[in-house]
């Protein structure tokens, strides 16, 4: 056990949140995503799993240790609903309040990302993490940004 990092972390999420650089991926998946096949792709090659968590669980306690890129517009970006891009399903809200509580307020909306446009970016990330997530579209991903030397 360590102290000051949320005890749903587990080792390996851990590592590959620490091996990252800036302007790597993370994608947080839901349990319908192919998530083992496209895993094997990504630079860090197999699955990570936080099955015990939702897709708004996962990314609270990963932006819990993980800064986001405020270069980009694409810090954040979420899988589209098929035939209605515009829809943000509630899976999609409740991700997009952690975001916002971890950029500490209001934010830009993730970007939508059609759904096999999102499979070939999964396919570049860094890692990928299967969480328990059952509802659909309940897949999102984030940029590694930086820690500025003066952070605490």
């Amino acid at each position: 056990m360590l102290m000051g990092i949320d005890h749903r972390l587990n080792a390996d999420v851990l590592y590959a949140l620490r091996a990252m650089g800036h302007g790597d991926l993370i994608v947080l998946v839901d349990l319908n995503f192919p998530a083992d096949q496209v895993a094997r792709s990504t630079v860090l090659g197999r699955l990570l799993r936080m099955e015990n968590l939702t897709l708004a669980q996962a990314a609270e306690v990963v932006l819990s240790v993980f800064p986001l890129d405020t270069f980009v517009d694409d810090f954040a970006r979420r899988i589209e609903v098929v035939g209605a891009p515009d829809d943000i399903p509630p899976v999609q809200q409740e991700t997009q309040r952690v975001l916002e509580k971890a950029k500490g307020g209001p934010c830009e909306p993730m970007m939508g990302t059609e759904r096999f446009q999102f499979y070939d970016l999964a396919r570049q990330a860094y890692a990928i993490i299967g969480t328990g997530e059952r509802r659909f579209y309940g897949c999102a991903m984030f940029r590694k940004g930086v820690i500025s030397p003066d952070a605490d």
